[in-house]
């Protein structure tokens, strides 16, 4: 009977180490952590500021000591990193209107629209690069499976680009 105790015993334990390293595995490989790992190793810096989209699988970042905006794609695994002379601009679209935009020798378009209900805020941001010359990035849509904020925030994460957009275009 002590033996068929220890068994059971050695089995339930093996069972709940298994189940730990699922769990940690699952916690370790999720999109937001993924795409975080994958741009902190791009930039080799922390980003001065960032964008996820887990549902996508995109994120881009920037970083003013290393002068680098960073655009990543499939969960991280895909990237590009431009330096700040390559950089050509950025919008903020909502619901398939440009309503923000900073672009290299014009005056910034500033954002004055308000959209509580909206379906869908995207930042593009514009590169001199023939092969990639724009990347999009859902802030916010409402199709996605996967949620987080809401359009205000994303809105305010948009303005937040575009402040740090305009700085790099201006320096």
């Amino acid at each position: 009977m002590a033996d068929a105790l220890r068994v059971g015993l050695l089995i339930a334990l093996a069972a709940a180490l298994l189940t730990t390293l699922a769990l940690a595995l699952s916690w370790w490989m999720e999109p937001p952590r993924r795409l975080r790992r994958a741009m902190l190793k791009a930039l080799a810096a922390a980003p001065e500021v960032e964008a996820l989209s887990p549902g996508e699988g995109r994120a881009c970042a920037l970083n003013f000591d290393v002068d680098q905006v960073v655009v990543l794609w499939a969960n991280g695994a895909h990237g590009l990193a431009y330096a700040f002379d390559e950089v050509e601009g950025g919008e903020i679209i909502v619901d398939g209107h440009v309503v923000a935009r900073v672009r290299r020798g014009e005056a910034r378009k500033s954002l004055d629209v308000l959209a509580p209900d909206a379906e869908q805020v995207v930042l593009r941001l514009m590169f001199a690069d023939a092969r990639h010359p724009e990347f999009e990035l859902a802030l916010w849509d409402a199709a996605l499976p996967v949620q987080t904020g809401s359009p205000g925030e994303a809105l305010r994460l948009g303005r937040r680009w575009l402040s740090h957009m305009e700085a790099l275009l201006k320096g």
